[in-house]
């Protein structure tokens, strides 16, 4: 017989317990989660402390990630009760064991003086621009939030360092730092895409701050015009999360990589070479998924690498688009902590042949820069080590 309504929510009452927002406040406290699941224009206005707040759309989608232990104690609350009692369901149905239903919702809640919070959220306007990234489950409006608040050093705005950042600005990050002191070429138009004819002779990181300001107002470029080195490169890189190397030097690249060894960041590098490109993450700092430095794989200046220097080598200009733009997919997985980075990895395209190869890469338990974080050798004249 067709179930009514309220006959239905009356048997979702039987099988799901019922508490008081008093209790579960108390079972929070004791280490029980709290998931809010009203629209994010509800959530906006007010949440509950330290509640996760998923959305009813995408619960069961994000749910495992949150809470993998699936006899973990959660609780559900909405604005009445009643949408929290078919979220607990749901996750019933996935096999959650201790799901309870949080009575009278976030207004009880409230009434009783719980501590609630305005999250920040997305504006109309973000929610218009970010529309494809909140329907994808691992990002969302937390993820992007994150996003929002992240700060990426791209050193170098050549072929990829220009294609990264044109993808990390769409995207959404609160902060990109461009580091270099050259100038627009003619030459550079083949592969550089934030320039143009017109902006030949002018700076290029003026000439890509106007680019991306111009696909996404609301991102903070910051220039640095210089030339990066051991006097000033530390003082730079602690401001940031994450940095991108898109140098087209060794003497660039061991800098970026001994800072970013020492300060613990992670270090998105990419190098290509005429028809091919590869990108890996160094970044043995990490927690999750600790890997070798640049100096593990190249103690000395590598004397056979064709790809030191992209003005000397020659490349094509969709290689540095494809290879910039990997080293953007990588930083948005390594700041959300999602995916698997290519962290002690390294991927390479070969476009003639239509191939990826991906070549695991392991520390070197000798090497005296990233080993031992507690005794840092110290930076070096770069250029005579690279003999430059």
């Amino acid at each position: 017989m067709p179930t009514s309504k309220n006959q239905r929510i009356e048997q979702l009452k039987q099988q799901t317990p019922q508490i008081s927002p008093t209790e579960a406040f108390q079972k929070q406290k004791d280490g029980a989660i709290l998931i809010d699941v009203r629209s994010i224009s509800e959530i906006a206005i007010g949440s509950p402390v330290h509640a996760l707040r998923l959305g009813r759309d995408f619960l069961e989608f994000t749910i495992e990630k949150e809470v993998p232990d699936h006899n973990h104690p959660i609780m559900i609350i909405c604005a009445t009760g009643m949408r929290s009692l078919f979220a607990a369901e749901s996750l019933r149905s996935l096999g959650y064991t201790q799901v309870m239903n949080v009575m009278g919702g976030t207004p009880k809640w409230k009434y009783n003086g719980l501590p609630m919070e305005e999250p920040l959220t997305l504006d109309s306007s973000a929610h218009l621009r970010y529309a494809q990234h909140l329907d994808i489950p691992e990002i969302g409006e937390e993820g992007q939030l994150q996003l929002l608040n992240s700060r990426v050093l791209i050193v170098g705005t050549g072929g990829t360092g220009c294609a990264a950042a044109f993808y990390l600005a769409a995207a959404g990050i609160g902060k990109i730092g461009l580091v270099d002191h050259a100038m627009v070429d003619i030459s550079n138009l083949q592969r550089q895409i934030l320039y143009s004819s017109d902006t030949i002779g002018l700076s290029k990181v003026t000439s890509a701050r106007a680019t991306l300001s111009r696909l996404n107002p609301d991102v903070d470029i910051a220039n640095h015009e210089i030339s990066l080195d051991s006097s000033n490169a530390e003082k730079l890189f602690a401001d940031y999360d994450i940095v991108i190397d898109g140098s087209d030097n060794l003497a660039a690249r061991y800098l970026i990589n001994d800072v970013c060894v020492k300060l613990g960041l992670p270090n998105v590098h990419a190098s290509v070479h005429h028809f091919s490109g590869q990108v890996t993450v160094f970044w043995p700092a990490g927690k999750t998924h600790p890997s070798p430095c640049y100096r593990c794989l190249h103690p000395e200046p590598p004397t056979d690498d064709p790809s030191v220097s992209f003005g000397e080598s020659g490349t094509s200009g969709f290689i540095s688009g494809m290879t910039g733009s990997l080293q953007g997919a990588e930083t948005i997985k390594v700041l959300l902590n999602i995916g698997q980075p290519l962290i002690g990895r390294s991927l390479r395209y070969d476009s003639l042949n239509a191939t990826f190869q991906e070549t695991p890469l392991s520390a070197n338990t000798q090497c005296s820069y990233c080993q031992d974080p507690e005794h840092f050798p110290g930076y070096i004249d770069y250029e005579d080590f690279c003999d430059i």
